[in-house]
């Protein structure tokens, strides 16, 4: 925590937590065993321990949201986001600058101190320990033995109401001086050793100073320190019998210790007279758990364990009625940020094609957000709700989506990708033409990680280009759009391969049932989204020789396959004299022609295969094509295709 927005963040969702237990452990009171009862706090020590908000989760209630809407509205401030890098106060790097940076210097001082008190309180309990008389150890052996328990060294302190355990690693026993131990009080002690529990009275005391100022993580802390002490009652009723039961809940009393109550790094751990009396009740109405709780109270933790661990993510950017203005829709924007770059792309995508900030929001780089949300807010002024700034050269059809072309890995979590959505008409001055089915917008895109972000870099303006088959086919290589060419000589002839991909995070709804079904397309996007890829490929001959030895040639066949780095070239079928072609989901063709009439006539260029094929997830482009050349139906060369500097994102 490094300001005072972080640590709210960490201290709400604690408190969140902290409330559901609380509530949970009042209805379940009298039917979990006070064994299950203290474990139930670890759910909180670990909600306290992980830093709120890792990886875009939040426990219960949308916590982040609540705070960047209060930081927006206070401060006006769109380009940070509240992140807690560690679950404790970190000093600043640089000195204060205004009121919340001093309220936050108030709130590390507060928890410091509060540290530095517990620290003395301890120091000064070992001291007085070490000034202590070493205690006749003889009954505590005897009641170690007794009941199988460690034992450590003992020493007697003047002034000490109740024995206690001081110390985690080197812990000793300390007993009233002049007064014999009851052999109960002894065995209470001895378990608290058994069990480590000053332990967890030092996660106890931590938590407390940390969040000093959270009076519900105090009431807890109290509470899971009552539990411990139930606890400890409870292994020692279970190793006792009849009248022996009833004189511990009498003597009872003369184990509370207000000089060393709660004592960090000690069993020390009286919440007063009133916590005494619920723990004799308790003892009045001590009975053993049937087995079968056990797992009755392991189902208990595990449901409420998962959700406050795990979290949830936002998924949605909505209006939530407490803050109803655009500056809150900002902040669900901001909160709702991409988790994967599938999700940058799907959300600046749906961002253009609806042309709402909020969306461009949620994958903007942070320097970008107080520029997008004062453009949103001039926009709610006037009623449109809409982005003046998309840039798009005309209305974008929304029904037809979009599409990545030749999505790359150019660097370690930097993608780039040729965003495409098809135009509902031609950009003024254009025209659809004979040739061409409807025009598209192009825009290269940067997808890369701030922080745990993931944002959208445009890295130009669009682009109108014709598309040809649009609606039909987009999995399938476009002449009109870039490709990843690969090339290779011999012969009289240029091989080249063509090759196209298209991913985009499927948004496709189908509504009605039966013949009444029609699918739609869902403009929410998805920041957890993952891909689905279209693979399409085009293979060409190209004559370079002299025009009059064409007919030397009567058929040209070739056959395929990607090469990754470090792999062999495979050894591939022979076409022969095969007419028509084919390809197989591991990107491998092949395919022929016969050179007819038409091929004398031509410009030299032969289409020999070509198809696509869809999968999850991105592929990675091939190193090299192996390609099998045949002339006449022999083999004329093995060539390695090699990329061209000009494919993949530039036009021709």
């Amino acid at each position: 925590m490094r300001d005072i927005w972080s640590f709210l963040l960490q201290t709400l969702t604690a408190s969140g937590t902290a409330a559901l237990l609380l509530a949970v452990k009042a209805m379940f009171r009298d039917k979990l065993s006070p064994r299950w009862q203290f474990a139930s706090w670890g759910i909180l020590a670990l909600v306290l321990l992980v830093p709120a908000g890792l990886g875009g989760r939040y426990a219960l209630v949308n916590w982040p949201f609540y705070v960047e809407a209060a930081r927006s509205g206070l401060t006006g401030e769109f380009g940070a986001l509240a992140k807690v890098i560690a679950p404790v106060p970190l000093p600043s790097l640089t000195p204060p600058r205004s009121a919340r940076d001093w309220l936050f210097c108030l709130y590390t001082a507060g928890a410091a101190l509060l540290l530095l008190r517990c620290t003395v309180s301890y120091a000064c309990l070992r001291l007085a320990l070490r000034r202590g008389r070493p205690a006749d150890d003889a009954s505590i052996r005897a009641v170690a033995e007794r009941y199988q328990l460690p034992v450590c060294p003992a020493v007697e302190i003047d002034g000490l109401s109740s024995a206690l355990i001081c110390g985690v690693f080197r812990p000793v026993l300390a007993l009233p001086a002049g007064a014999a131990a009851d052999e109960k009080i002894l065995l209470h002690e001895l378990l608290h050793l058994k069990y480590r529990d000053a332990a967890w009275g030092l996660v106890i005391a931590f938590f407390r100073c940390v969040h000093w100022c959270n009076p519900l993580l105090w009431l807890c802390a109290n509470l899971a320190g009552n539990d411990l002490e139930s606890l400890c009652d409870q292994r020692v009723l279970e190793r006792l019998e009849g009248e022996d039961r009833r004189d511990y809940g009498r003597i009872l009393l003369d184990m509370a210790d207000e000089k060393y109550a709660r004592a960090p790094g000690t069993s020390s751990m009286a919440n007063g007279g009133r916590n005494i009396r619920r723990r004799i009740e308790a003892i009045a109405r001590f009975k053993r758990y049937p087995k079968d709780m056990g797992l009755v109270s392991v189902c208990v933790v595990l449901v409420l364990a998962v959700p406050l661990l795990a979290g949830q993510r936002a998924n949605a950017v909505h209006e939530h009625p407490l803050f109803d203005s655009a500056d809150a829709l900002m902040a669900s924007a901001r909160t709702t940020y991409c988790t994967t770059y599938a999700g940058a792309f799907d959300a600046y995508a749906k961002a253009v094609l609806k042309e709402y900030i909020p969306y461009r929001a949620m994958c903007a780089p942070l320097a970008q957000q107080n520029a997008l949300a004062a453009a949103y807010r001039r926009e709610a002024e006037q009623g449109t709700w809409g982005w003046e700034d998309a840039g798009l050269p005309g209305m974008a059809d929304m029904s037809k989506g979009y599409y990545i072309y030749n999505l790359v890995e150019v660097e370690k979590n930097v993608w780039e990708g040729l965003l495409a959505v098809q135009l509902q008409e031609p950009p003024e001055g254009k025209s659809t033409g004979e040739d061409y089915y409807a025009w598209a917008a192009v825009q290269k895109l940067r997808a890369e990680k701030e922080g745990s972000r993931w944002v959208i870099l445009p890295q130009g303006d669009f682009e109108a280009v014709q598309a040809y088959g649009w609606a039909d086919i987009p999995h399938l290589t476009f002449t009109e759009l870039p490709a990843w060419v690969y090339e290779a000589e011999a012969e009289d002839f240029i091989v080249r391969m063509r090759r196209q991909t298209s991913a985009y995070v499927l948004s496709q709804v189908q509504t009605g049932s039966g013949f009444f079904t029609s699918t739609t397309f869902d403009a929410t996007p998805k920041p957890d989204g993952t891909f689905y890829m279209c693979s399409g490929f085009e293979l060409q001959a190209i004559y370079t020789g002299d025009p009059a030895d064409k007919g030397k040639y009567t058929h040209i066949g070739v056959s395929s396959v990607p090469l990754r780095e470090g792999q062999a070239r495979p050894v591939m079928e022979n076409p022969g004299l095969l007419n028509g072609g084919g390809n197989s989901t591991d990107g491998s063709g092949w395919g022929g022609q016969s050179l007819g009439s038409w091929w004398l006539e031509g410009d030299g260029t032969v289409f020999l295969s070509g198809g696509g094929a869809g999968n999850t997830g991105v592929e990675n482009l091939p190193a090299a094509y192996a390609v099998n050349l045949y002339l006449n139906g022999k083999l004329a060369a093995e060539l390695t295709l090699l990329p061209t500097p000009e494919g993949g994102m530039n036009f021709d």
